[in-house]
């Protein structure tokens, strides 16, 4: 076998979480603190679903 047949075999590493439990909470607060801002705007939909999709991860 080739070096290159052995790179192509290979399993890719298994990814790391970019953010922590803790990170969800956090970014949730803030969401709920923006979400006061701009509740008069329809953007505010949008930032309301994030919300609760982040409550379920959290």
């Amino acid at each position: 076998m080739t070096t290159d047949t052995i790179d192509q075999t290979r399993e890719p590493s298994r990814s790391r979480a970019v953010f922590s439990q803790q990170d969800f909470g956090l970014i949730r607060t803030a969401i709920a603190h923006y979400l006061k801002e701009v509740q008069d705007q329809p953007e505010s939909i949008k930032y309301a679903n994030l919300y609760h999709r982040l409550g379920r991860v959290a």
